[in-house]
């Protein structure tokens, strides 16, 4: 059994760069143009593809907000940013010819491990060395210092455990779906693969939204007071 071909192939048998790179590439320039073409027809009342997009991201706004609390705002163009890349190269996985970038381990890794390490930066820019507490837990005397050491390793494999979670969820997820549609498309070419695309776009946009809420999450856990 073999897959429909890809567009693009071209790029990949010309110059050695993996399909899930050159349809990351494709997503960007879908957002590019989608922004450009947004920004042309912006109007003070919002009509067609401007309402879309403002329905979008005030949706993603709230998103932020509820999950971070004050720094909601300052962090709502990387949840953003997150969120539409990742929803693209998901919806280019239902496209016959087509390949989501995102059912690639290693796109999802370069997409976990930034998440991973602003959390980090933005939580010890925001407690400097307070930025300790929320990895030995509420207790605070000498008594405690045991169990304070380990809280510290577990929170630390947990941290470290956050990047490998995220990218193995997506990954997962969408080369699973992929495969699903492919099968059943041999099995029955219109009836089944119709509903599985169905389900297909609404675990794209689900997919998409845990990637985004749990980024949210534990932003907010790192630049919120430890108690």
């Amino acid at each position: 059994m073999k897959e429909l071909p890809l567009f693009f192939h071209f790029i990949t048998a010309a110059t050695g760069i993996p399909g899930s790179v050159v349809y990351a590439w494709v997503a960007m320039i879908i957002l590019l143009v989608f922004a450009l073409v947004v920004r042309q027809s912006l109007k003070v009342v919002p009509r067609g593809l401007q309402n879309f997009a403002e329905t979008i991201m005030e949706f993603i706004l709230d998103l932020s907000e509820t999950s971070i609390g004050h720094m909601g705002r300052y962090f709502f163009p990387l949840i953003a940013t997150l969120f539409l890349y990742i929803l693209t190269c998901n919806f280019l996985g239902l496209i016959p010819g087509f390949e989501a970038s995102t059912s690639d381990l290693n796109m999802t890794a370069s997409l976990a491990l930034p998440v991973f390490f602003a959390t980090h930066f933005y939580g010890i820019r925001a407690h400097k060395l307070g930025y300790i507490k929320h990895f030995v837990g509420p207790m605070r005397s000498l008594v405690a210092l045991p169990l304070m050491i380990l809280m510290f390793f577990i929170e630390v494999i947990g941290h470290l455990a956050r990047p490998l979670t995220l990218s193995v969820r997506l990954f997962g997820n969408m080369i699973a779906k992929h495969k699903i549609i492919m099968i059943l498309s041999f099995l029955s070419p219109i009836i089944v693969p119709s509903a599985i695309l169905g389900l297909g776009v609404l675990v794209s946009v689900i997919q998409a939204y845990v990637f985004v809420l749990l980024t949210a999450l534990y932003l907010a856990g790192a630049v919120e007071e430890a108690h």
